[in-house]
């Protein structure tokens, strides 16, 4: 892990224990997988879950195309979708970083955490779990995205005052 300056927010390796309490880490290693068609095929079996049925929502697939970011990253809003879960699975093998945050008592975000995806990682945010729009690195990325569509107003964004936090660099896990 790595820290700079007193607002620097540490980046982490994307792993599914540690991302955990905010939703899935769609991934290959370590997944259920078998055998199908006949053997020309292995499926990973489950990899997220999908939760977009609330107010009778209906999945949507989409692909989203973004424009890449260098460091420093100033963090300044958040966003979250309280009537279902969003799923980023990356179409490239470019590493993406993903922001998130705890809810406090009055549905702040708060105690910011920042992950270097992998080559091969995509995620899926639980419901209502706080976080940064798509941050892609390198060039530019297009991701598969399953979320909910339908009526209700699945979008919260929360603006700060200033930037909480900034991803000043970013650590080489090897």
């Amino acid at each position: 892990m790595l820290t700079v300056g007193p607002h620097a927010l540490t980046v982490e390796r994307l792993t599914r224990e540690a991302f955990a309490p905010f939703g899935d880490v769609i991934e290959t290693t370590g997944a259920d997988h078998y055998a199908i068609n006949n053997g020309t095929t292995e499926r990973f079996h489950d990899l997220a879950l999908v939760d977009v049925a609330s107010q009778g929502g209906r999945p949507l697939i989409s692909i989203f195309r973004g424009q890449p970011f260098e460091c420093p990253i100033p963090i300044k809003m958040m966003e979250r979708h309280p009537l279902g879960t969003q799923a980023f699975i990356p179409l490239s093998k470019r590493p993406f970083i993903v922001v998130v945050a705890a809810s406090d008592d009055n549905d702040v975000p708060h105690d910011f955490r920042a992950f270097l995806s992998a080559s091969g990682q995509g995620i899926s945010y639980g419901r209502n779990v706080w976080h940064h729009p798509l941050l892609s690195l390198e060039d530019v990325s297009d991701f598969l995205i399953v979320d909910r569509g339908g009526e209700g107003d699945n979008l919260q964004e929360h603006h700060l005052q200033e930037p909480y936090r900034s991803i000043e660099e970013l650590p080489d896990f090897g």
